[in-house]
C-alpha cells in the first residue's frame, strides 16, 4: 500500500512537532513545508521535503494527499479552505478556527470538495480519558453529579514575545481557545453539550495582551450534571494542573497531573481502573509546555481513516462544537 503523503503549512513550534512524527511514521511521508518566514526551516528536514514561503506556489506546486494547517489561530479558517479548495485533505490544528461560522464555512468546502478535515485535539488519546471515556459510555458511573474542571498553566512574557498574534483578540481569540479548548474538548467528548452557562473573566498578571488570564465558570451539562470550569495562565513559574473530577452515581474518579496524564484517585462501584501515570508526555518548548504529545497518534488517525480502517478520532463537526461552547461561555461572562 502506497503511503500518505503530507505537507505542512506552517512550520513554528506546533509544525515542527508534526512534521517530526510525519517523518517517523513509515506509511507517511512529508513532501513539503510551508513558512511565511524562510529561517523557520531547520536541518532536520530531510532534503527531499520541498521548502516554501509563497503559499499560493506552495498549494500549486506541492504533492500531497493531506495539508497539515499549523498557523496561528485567525489564519486556520483561509488556510484551511484553500487546501481544501486545492484538492487536499485537511489536518486543523486546534482552535478549528475562532468562530462557528468560520468551521461552518470550512466543513461546508469540505463537503463541496469531498475531501475531510481533521482537526487535532489530542488528548482524546490520553490513557485515563480513554479509561473514564469507557466508563460513561457503558454506564458503569452512572449518573454524573458534578465535574470540576480545573487547567493551572503558565504562559509568561517570552511567550507572548514569541509570535505576535499571540494575546491579541482578533487573532488569538482568548486563552479558550489557544490555551484551554483542549479541556472544552474534552468536557464535550465526555459529557457533551453545556448549557445555563454563567461566567467570569479577568487579567490579573499580563498587562501586555489584550485577552483574560484567568476565568472561573458554571453550567451545567444536558444532562443536568453541575460544571465547574476554572483556567488559569497565571500559574507561578509553571504549569501545575490539568485535572477533571467526576462525581457519579456508582463512583468519583480524578484524571490528573498536568496534562490528564494520570488518575489521580478513584473509587468505583465493582471497577477499578488499572494505575496510569504517563510520565514526559508534554510538548515541551523550553520556556514553557503545551498539551500532551500525542500527535504521533493524530497522524496515524488520518492514514488509518484515508485507509479505510478507523473512524475520524475527532471530526469538523465536532471541532465546531468545541467552538460553538467557548462562544458560549465568552458571551455568559462579566469582567
Amino acid at each position: 500500500m502506497s503511503t500518505i503523503k503530507f505537507a505542512i503549512i506552517g512550520y513554528g513550534n506546533i509544525g515542527k512537532r508534526h512534521a517530526q512524527h510525519i517523518l517517523a511514521n513509515v506509511e507517511a511521508t512529508l513532501t513539503a513545508v510551508c513558512d511565511c518566514v524562510d529561517t523557520a526551516f531547520d536541518d532536520t528536514l530531510p532534503a527531499s521535503v520541498k521548502r516554501y514561503t509563497d503559499f499560493t506556489l506552495f498549494l500549486q506546486e506541492c504533492d500531497a494527499d493531506v495539508i497539515n494547517v499549523c498557523t496561528p489561530n485567525y489564519l486556520h479558517h483561509m488556510h484551511t479552505i484553500q487546501s481544501l479548495q486545492s484538492g487536499k485533505h485537511v489536518v486543523c490544528e486546534k482552535p478549528m478556527a475562532i468562530s462557528s461560522i468560520q468551521c461552518e464555512e470550512m466543513i461546508q468546502v469540505a463537503n463541496e470538495m469531498n475531501k475531510t478535515i481533521y482537526v487535532v485535539k489530542q488528548n482524546r488519546y490520553n490513557e485515563p480519558v480513554q479509561q473514564v471515556k469507557k466508563l460513561i459510555d457503558e454506564h458503569i458511573l452512572g449518573d454524573i453529579y458534578m465535574v470540576n474542571v480545573n487547567c493551572f498553566w503558565n504562559r509568561n512574557e517570552y511567550y507572548y514575545n514569541e509570535s505576535p498574534w499571540r494575546g491579541k483578540k482578533s487573532q488569538d481569540g482568548g486563552c479558550l481557545f489557544t490555551q484551554f479548548s483542549h479541556f472544552v474538548d474534552i468536557l464535550y467528548y465526555l459529557f457533551g453539550d453545556v448549557k445555563n452557562c454563567q461566567g467570569i473573566l479577568h487579567n490579573f498578571n499580563h498587562p501586555y495582551i489584550e485577552i483574560e488570564d484567568t476565568g472561573s465558570f458554571f453550567m451545567q451539562t444536558m444532562g443536568g450534571a453541575i460544571v465547574n470550569f476554572n483556567f488559569s495562565t497565571c500559574s507561578y513559574e509553571k504549569n501545575m494542573e490539568g485535572a477533571f473530577t467526576i462525581l457519579a452515581a456508582n463512583g468519583t474518579v480524578k484524571i490528573g497531573g498536568q496534562y490528564l496524564n494520570t488518575i489521580e484517585y478513584q473509587q468505583i462501584n465493582n471497577t477499578i481502573l488499572p494505575e496510569i501515570k504517563i510520565e514526559a508526555k508534554s510538548n515541551d518548548y523550553g520556556k514553557y509546555q503545551g498539551s500532551m504529545s500525542n500527535h504521533d497518534r493524530v497522524i496515524n488517525n488520518v492514514i488509518k481513516h484515508l485507509q479505510g480502517t478507523e473512524h475520524v478520532m475527532t471530526n469538523a463537526q465536532e471541532g465546531k462544537k468545541v467552538v460553538e461552547i467557548i462562544e458560549k461561555m465568552y458571551a455568559a461572562t462579566t469582567h
